[in-house]
């Protein structure tokens, strides 16, 4: 019989692969500086930004689209972001239809133009459903970034931009990919009032959410 859990085997074991990822991914920050550009340059130009994902990306898409749309920590214009995972009647009424593989693939032929971004987000990079999103969203002159894990998977072939977290431990790269997440939308923020959109003013919370 295995051993009870415990504080080594559970809580200091996740704390410190925890912080082992975050430190591996500080490598990446001109990377990340990338897709921060990137994302400004498209909302600038009045394009927008979709995620999408399954699971815990899916959650993860919806919280970074609503930073976007909403604040991250300061006052400023509404910006353009579409999260793909939760309309229910496109999604099961494309999945019926089409097969779940083609859930995201159609929105994106529906709502995506030259010069906006969509981001697809799978911890394997193998997920054959954002594959089909983003070579969709090549073919419609998209530009495309990945968050992936360790390799990126076959989704490496087919992003402009790859930020694949150096870790196959899946609770571990969700984690770098929300940190990562979140820079992006400071970044995006920080950026769009200093273009003198509007006068910062700091929020004492993100998107519905108190601090």
């Amino acid at each position: 019989m295995s051993e009870h859990p415990n504080v080594q085997t559970v809580f200091f074991r996740a704390i410190t692969d925890h912080l082992d990822v975050v430190k591996a991914i500080s490598a990446q920050q001109e990377l990340l500086e990338r897709i921060a550009l990137a994302m400004a340059r498209a909302l600038a130009s009045g394009c927008k930004i979709l995620w999408c994902g399954n699971g815990g990306s899916a959650g993860d898409s919806q919280h970074l689209a609503a930073e976007i749309v909403g604040r991250f920590r300061r006052e400023r214009k509404a910006l353009a972001s579409i999260a793909l995972t939760t309309d229910t009647s496109v999604l099961t009424a494309v999945a019926n239809d089409y097969g779940y593989d083609a859930v995201f693939a159609r929105q994106v032929e529906a709502l995506g133009n030259p010069g906006d971004i969509l981001v697809g987000i799978s911890t394997s990079g193998n997920s054959r459903n954002v594959v089909a999103a983003l070579e969709i969203a090549r073919a419609q002159r998209m530009k495309t970034v990945g968050f992936t894990g360790e390799g990126g998977g076959r989704m490496a072939d087919l992003c402009d931009h790859l930020f694949a977290v150096p870790s196959r431990d899946t609770a571990r790269i969700q984690e770098a990919h929300i940190l990562a997440g979140h820079m992006l939308c400071d970044w995006i923020e920080l950026d769009w009032l200093q273009s003198g959109a509007a006068p910062a003013q700091s929020a004492a919370h993100t998107t519905g959410e108190m601090r």
